[in-house]
């Protein structure tokens, strides 16, 4: 499986602009299986819970604040790509005539 870390390197969505690559993925994420759907869903937890873990930990140590901020930006970089790389499979061949 390919990771696309931007809508633009998507070979189906090249050359759209960008509220037509979202519409485009929101489609085809919406044709996810079930496991697909679980495993995006962990993915976002195993973020989440850490981050949040952190937040709680500030009354007794600011700086878990920072190590929150940092954990928050895994999102992009872990969570995206994965799922932009399972939803390109489920991306109609780019076509002008495509409107649906």
């Amino acid at each position: 499986m390919k990771f696309y870390f931007s809508t633009r390197n998507i070979p189906q969505l090249k050359g759209l602009p960008l509220t037509e690559r979202v519409k485009r993925l929101d489609r085809a994420a919406s044709r996810m299986t079930v496991p697909e759907k679980t495993l995006m869903n962990v993915l976002k937890l195993l973020v989440f819970i850490p981050a949040f873990v952190l937040i709680l930990q500030t009354a007794s140590n600011w700086t878990s604040l920072l190590w929150a901020g940092l954990v928050f930006l895994l999102y992009p970089l872990l969570v995206k790509p994965i799922q932009h790389s399972i939803c390109a499979k489920y991306l109609a061949p780019n076509s002008d005539k495509e409107h649906a």
